[in-house]
């Protein structure tokens, strides 16, 4: 077989990345070994973990330097919402995935899509996959502006076996960095969004009939379901049951009514019945307004407390 000096250039870039196996280049040099081929606007490394929020290991530097106060909210929430996050934490697996891979049926119609997504990704987004164990993902993401051709997807699969391989190789070297409630709150004052509910633990009589009040959320209870209730106790609104938040949360993550009841193997007609349900105790009428009680809440319980 006869190499081009294209491929022997990238032989060269390879060893620069395996080099920097244990070094704070790693990101950075394994980032200038794909962008060579395929081009791209933004990265990131970060570790899903089931029911908690993700880990950064590092990601692509602002042009000014300064903090990423919309990177800060989906770190804060809105990874909830992502679609691969959902699939990772769901289905955890290793593998080169596509947007088009894990996204809902309605994903380009929702507020997370329009308001997040789009405003920060853009275009379209791809994630190496490497599954740590079955609870933990280290996800290697890459965001651009425009939407990733045929060629572009065809030539990142190919580099996937390798670039998955050197994450399971990194993973020892690599330190996570936690979510800074403190920068939240800063990016916060500037941006009007949302922080941490707080978790609470529910009496007997409310667990025996599934229905905690929003001064009564377990420990183990999830940060989006301990979001909804924050919101119904600081606003005087009804607190919705296990199904209905599970229900709110797929609606916002852009899965439709019939996909919902697929997922959660119930009828068409009770999906229907649980938004009729949530829209009326939250004393909503659009999706429009759920995701900004869901996004925008979390501050205006704090300011209440």
């Amino acid at each position: 077989m006869e190499l081009e000096w294209r491929d022997l250039a990238f032989h060269r870039e390879i060893g620069a990345v395996i080099e920097a196996l244990d070094s704070a280049q790693f990101w950075t040099r394994l980032t200038r070994a794909l962008e060579r081929y395929v081009a791209f606007d933004n990265w990131v490394a970060l570790r899903f973990t089931a029911g908690e929020a993700p880990l950064v290991c590092a990601e692509s530097p602002t042009p000014d330097g300064t903090v990423d106060a919309m990177f800060q909210d989906y770190l804060a929430a809105l990874y909830q919402l992502d679609p691969f996050y959902l699939a990772a934490t769901d289905r955890p697996a290793s593998g080169f995935v596509t947007l088009a891979d894990v996204a809902p049926d309605n994903f380009t119609m929702t507020e997370y899509y329009q308001r997040y997504f789009r405003k920060n990704i853009v275009g379209d987004e791809v994630h190496f996959n490497y599954m740590i164990d079955a609870r933990h993902t280290l996800a290697f993401s890459l965001g651009a502006t425009q939407r990733y051709g045929e060629r572009d997807l065809a030539v990142l699969a190919l580099c996937a076996p390798w670039v998955i391989a050197l994450l399971r190789q990194r993973l020892p070297y690599e330190t996570f960095e936690r979510f800074d409630t403190a920068t939240a709150n800063a990016a916060n004052a500037t941006t009007a969004n949302t922080g941490t509910a707080r978790k609470h633990t529910p009496s007997p009589d409310e667990t025996a009939t599934g229905n905690a009040t929003p001064s009564s959320m377990s420990a183990d209870t999830p940060a989006y379901a301990a979001r909804f209730n924050q919101v119904a106790s600081t606003g005087g609104r009804a607190a919705l049951t296990a199904r209905e938040v599970e229900v709110a949360m797929l609606t916002l993550s852009g899965f439709s009514t019939r996909a919902i009841a697929e997922k959660l193997a119930i009828s068409f007609e009770t999906v229907r019945a649980h938004k009729k349900h949530i829209y009326t105790k939250l004393n909503v009428n659009s999706q429009s307004e759920l995701f900004a009680l869901f996004y925008e809440g979390g501050q205006a319980g704090r300011q209440n407390t």
